[in-house]
């Protein structure tokens, strides 16, 4: 979500590649946390995947479950929502008084784009940073921005939000966010972020995985097997692909079976609205992280972190501070918005008849993006994951889990000149 509004905000040109990123960096937490709010109301666009755009309504279990969560609309005699966020995309210094919407849809992201982000470590990594900034002087003196990058992101993510922010998945009954975004992951994949929650975070009743006995039957066990399945067909379905002459082991409608399953599964847990919420505050969340490494922005700059990728600035700000990212963290980065896509098409039932499955791998007219995507997909998630998903076991073996991020100590000595020892 933010990086669509950095999309949608003017930067002057002297702040050059971060500058989108720097002005959203610079518009006031208050005002984005009720630019959320209006977000959620806005956020309804699919994805693209590929060259196909679907402008419809990703599947959320619920057809009014985003109108029920927000504000009421403003009244015929034109009484509107209290406190728009007033964000003023030609001047961020300055509060325009009107609700923030923009010409370019907010696209609302797949859980699988939070979920694959956060398994690099970035959320780990930068709540470190903030700590630091926090409690202590063992980094860098900030600079004007980025102080406002520390203020906004401890205001934003790592406090309790505001009451009756649609962003307030925190309370009495799961206290903990780093859990919930564990439970929701693990409802909605089977699978979890290789790192354990850090010592110092752990609240009282999480120890030990304690949590997933609150899910109950209620967890798509078997979808890293099916979307493995899927990309393995999907890999035949591009060697065959011209093969005019002999066996040809592609299938079709077992590639539409198997879109279907995925879809099933998803749609299963999305009874009622159940995630939606969940899942907008949790991508927000993660691509406020993936902004602010996208580019060097000022913190990246401040922490003296510049490169020319995420994941590149990623390990060198954990180095920092002591920790590592996860060893394939180009990958998931890469793969994120990719998998989103994919994903939510798959979702509204794009690839379910066989025809429409073809698109995945056959060369055809128009669909060129598609396969493009989907051959990133494969290879991408095979580097991340070590799933071979491009072999031809006799057998499948059981696959090993994405790479764990080292966290740091639960206490970093510091010595007297400000260094960490």
């Amino acid at each position: 979500m933010f990086r669509n509004l950095a999309r949608l905000i003017t930067a002057p040109p002297e702040l050059g590649p971060a500058g989108p990123a720097t002005q959203v960096f610079r518009v006031h937490p208050f005002q984005l946390s009720r630019w959320l709010d209006e977000a959620w109301a806005a956020a309804r666009t699919v994805p693209e995947f590929g060259v196909r755009t679907v402008n419809a309504l990703p599947f959320l279990g619920s057809d009014q479950i985003v109108d029920v969560l927000e504000l009421p609309a403003p009244s015929a005699d034109g009484i509107a929502p209290p406190f728009p966020s007033g964000i003023n995309a030609a001047d961020v210094g300055t509060f325009n008084g009107q609700i923030f919407s923009g010409t370019v849809p907010l696209v609302w992201d797949h859980l699988s784009y939070a979920y694959l982000l956060e398994c690099t470590g970035v959320v780990e990594v930068m709540a470190e940073v903030v700590r630091r900034f926090a409690v202590g002087e063992t980094l860098n003196t900030l600079s004007p921005d980025g102080a406002r990058w520390v203020r906004s992101t401890e205001e934003l993510f790592f406090r309790e939000p505001p009451l009756f922010a649609i962003s307030g998945v925190v309370s009495e009954v799961r206290p903990d966010i780093r859990v919930t975004r564990r439970n929701n992951y693990w409802r909605m994949f089977g699978m979890e972020p290789p790192h354990p929650v850090p010592a110092r975070y752990r609240k009282i009743g999480h120890v030990d995985q304690g949590w997933r006995a609150d899910t109950g039957e209620g967890v798509n066990a078997g979808f890293r097997e099916k979307w493995t399945e899927l990309l393995r067909q999907v890999w035949l379905g591009f060697e065959n692909a011209r093969n005019g002459i002999g066996a040809n082991a592609t299938d079709r409608e077992y590639i539409g079976f198997l879109c279907q399953s995925l879809r099933d599964m998803m749609t299963m847990r999305r009874r009622g609205g159940q995630l939606a919420r969940e899942e907008f505050v949790h991508v927000t969340t993660l691509s406020w992280f993936h902004l602010t490494l996208e580019t060097d922005t000022p913190i990246v700059v401040d922490l003296k972190a510049e490169a020319t990728n995420p994941a590149d600035r990623l390990a060198r700000i954990a180095d920092r501070v002591g920790m590592s990212a996860a060893p394939r963290s180009y990958e998931l980065f890469e793969l994120a918005d990719l998998m989103s896509a994919l994903l939510r098409a798959i979702e509204l039932g794009l690839f379910d008849r066989g025809e429409d499955a073809e698109t995945l791998f056959l060369e055809l007219t128009g669909n060129e993006g598609v396969r493009r995507d989907m051959n990133r997909i494969i290879d991408l998630w095979q580097s991340a994951t070590g799933d071979r998903v491009k072999d031809r076991p006799a057998q499948p073996a059981r696959v090993p889990g994405l790479p764990a991020t080292r966290l740091p100590a639960p206490a970093v000595a510091a010595s007297s000149n400000g260094k960490r020892s």
